[in-house]
């Protein structure tokens, strides 16, 4: 297949008025489980899992614990059933809190554009080296020397010219590892990674492009822009471009968002009122600890839901105070999703969300809208 080349700059990351951007993504090391393992010395070593109770879902899991192929939003009784060692703790958000913003003032020593995405991860724009280390690599080794020093956590670093790749390289040499993609290996280090990765990319949309025979980025490249677009509609125009390194969003701070959702695609179409009703407490469960990370408020409840047909509905209840707690917030998309009963066709997909956000006491808001 032929590419297509749209209007865009053919160095990632320049432009004629501006220099290669210097952006580093800091995730770390499963967050709260590693917390935990820190402050709690019989946890290091054991799988540990954050979350739980009853029909609860795993909020994080250590290392030790994804070994047995445990891992975030998993429910809870399968998570004990893959690994009957498993330690479950409470989460403890106040810890967590205090931790991410012992991390976020090591990071105000290197620049003032930090965009947080969470508690446990930032994009930092050091294009400007205010310290003079004379390499946004070795910006990323100081700030991971000074994470470990003054907070005893490790966390891994990407280094790049653009946040998709920043992003993707920081996950490359998990846990506490350290990945610099210069401008000129942009397109080849995407080209080798699979589809699923890819910021913008979910679980629906990598079935669809596997069905095509797209399963890498070096697959993606070889498909034209008309053609992506004939597929993937609007979409595809962004598909062009990731799987070529090109991504010119900027490191914002304090970014406004809107809302902390999150959804599951179902493996099979579901109508049965009590499985619909055990699914949505799962999703409300893994939303409420995203609302929880964000630190934010919310007065309107909204269910997202995709039917078998692949038509779309979304149904919302507003509260004239915040939503209190996971118990109120479940409440409301339980009562959201009866309204719906019975059932003309089945489910493929659920979604849970906060919205009309104000911020909390402690931090800006932040939206959080992820496939589970």
């Amino acid at each position: 297949m032929q590419s297509a080349e749209p209007h865009a700059n053919p160095q990632p990351g320049t432009s004629p008025d501006r220099p290669v951007r210097k952006i580093i993504h800091v995730d770390m090391d499963a967050f709260y489980a590693s917390v935990e393992q820190r402050d709690d010395p019989s946890l290091r070593g054991r799988p540990v899992a954050v979350g739980g109770g009853h029909r609860g879902v795993v909020a994080a899991a250590s290392y030790e614990a994804r070994r047995f192929g445990i891992r975030s939003a998993m429910p809870a009784v399968s998570a004990r059933r893959r690994c009957p060692e498993l330690v479950f703790v409470k989460p403890r958000f106040d810890v967590y809190r205090a931790v991410s913003n012992q991390v976020r003032g090591i990071f105000a020593a290197y620049t003032d554009l930090i965009e947080p995405l969470s508690l446990d991860e930032a994009y930092l724009d050091v294009t400007q080296d205010r310290l003079g280390f004379g390499s946004a690599r070795a910006i990323a080794e100081d700030i991971r020397l000074r994470i470990a020093r003054e907070t005893g956590l490790t966390a891994s670093a990407g280094v790049s010219y653009c946040k998709l790749i920043a992003k993707l390289a920081s996950d490359h040499r998990k846990p506490d590892g350290l990945c610099v993609i210069p401008p000129e290996r942009g397109a080849e280090f995407v080209s080798s990674l699979p589809v699923a990765r890819f910021h913008g990319v979910g679980p629906v949309t990598a079935r669809k492009m596997e069905r095509l025979g797209i399963f890498t980025g070096a697959d993606l490249q070889r498909w034209s822009l008309p053609q992506l677009e004939a597929h993937f509609g609007s979409s595809g125009h962004w598909y062009w471009r990731i799987c070529r390194g090109i991504d010119e969003r900027e490191v914002r701070p304090d970014r406004p968002y809107k809302s902390v959702s999150a959804e599951r695609t179902f493996d099979d179409d579901l109508r049965d009122a009590d499985a619909l009703a055990g699914e949505l407490e799962r999703i409300a469960g893994y939303a409420w600890a995203r609302i929880e990370r964000a630190q934010v408020l919310g007065r309107t409840v909204t269910l997202k839901v995709k039917f078998a047909d692949f038509e779309l509905i979304t149904r919302s209840k507003s509260f004239s105070a915040p939503v209190a707690d996971l118990a109120a917030f479940t409440a409301a998309g339980q009562a959201l999703l009866a309204g719906l009963h019975p059932l003309a066709k089945g489910i493929r997909l659920l979604g849970l969300g906060l919205h009309n956000l104000c911020e909390s006491e402690l931090d800006p808001p932040l939206q959080l809208g992820l496939a589970i």
